[in-house]
């Protein structure tokens, strides 16, 4: 009889339940390059905030994303120190989005999005000021 399950295989079961949503894959792809905040990557979706919020908590539980608060910004970031599996993933990653049209249209918006101060984001996005 089997002890408990594998830690490595739960964490394959995560990152694949992360991955398996365009949103989310869509996500990485635009903290492939950089880090954003919260409010960068709302940005550039037409949904809501608690949804793209959901989205990053679900990335940074399998360990895909990390996060950093400064201020009252919360800025997400592939992982500084990921682990070998996770290195794997990130280069499949990489290569099976590279070249699809959506991924390089979201990159172009980022261009656009950092050329604005992300207080004006959160503003234009709430009303108030956040993040």
């Amino acid at each position: 009889m089997l002890a408990a399950q594998d830690n490595s295989l739960l964490q394959a079961v995560n990152i694949a339940k992360a991955l398996g949503d365009e949103t989310r894959l869509r996500i990485m792809a635009m903290l492939e390059a950089q880090e954003l905040c919260a409010c960068q990557i709302i940005e550039v979706f037409d949904l809501a905030n608690s949804t793209i919020s959901r989205h990053l908590s679900v990335l940074k539980q399998a360990g895909l994303l990390q996060s950093r608060k400064s201020g009252r910004w919360i800025y997400y970031a592939w992982p500084k120190s990921p682990s070998p599996a996770l290195q794997s993933t990130q280069r499949w990653l990489s290569a099976m989005i590279h070249h699809d049209l959506q991924i390089q249209q979201d990159r172009q918006h980022i261009i656009e999005i950092l050329k604005i101060d992300p207080e004006a984001l959160c503003r234009r996005q709430n009303g108030k000021d956040c993040c």
